[in-house]
């Protein structure tokens, strides 16, 4: 089992093999669903929901636009996002925009990853990591 965000509505969608030649829709809004990888920006209810409900482990990125780590994280995160489409899900959290999720969850820097599996932190790093430390370190603790 897969799962993506839509990029339309935000909606979790568990997806299985699609047949050749056909592209998935969006279970709620039927959009077509962007299977990319690409990181997805989330408001806290949107976390919650996607930790709750995914079948794969999440990765989220606590940030904002300001901070000069985070940009350096953010192709970083995007490419091992892509690397594991589907088997991950990459989702981005604005710490400015999103206060409440980022104090409940005790982020005190930035950037912070905080992996979730099953609808439980399992991991937390904080600051930049270069690309292949960062695939090893969700690897180490999700096994994906």
């Amino acid at each position: 089992m897969k799962a993506h965000l839509c990029a339309r509505c935000g909606a979790l969608n568990r997806i299985g093999d699609a047949p050749p030649g056909s592209a998935p829709v969006c279970g709620k809004c039927k959009a077509d669903l962007d299977v990319s990888g690409e990181p997805r920006p989330v408001t806290g209810a949107q976390l919650d929901a996607a930790v709750r409900n995914s079948p794969v482990p999440v990765l989220a990125d606590f940030w904002a636009p300001w901070c000069g780590p985070c940009r350096t994280a953010a192709p970083i995160f995007a490419d091992l996002g892509r690397k594991k489409a589907g088997g991950l899900l990459v989702v981005k959290v604005n710490s400015d925009e999103e206060q409440e999720v980022s104090a409940r969850l005790g982020i005190r820097a930035i950037p912070t990853f905080v992996l979730f599996l099953g609808g439980q932190e399992i991991a937390r790093h904080s600051g930049v990591m270069p690309a292949g430390e960062m695939e090893r370190w969700v690897a180490g603790h999700a096994r994906t």
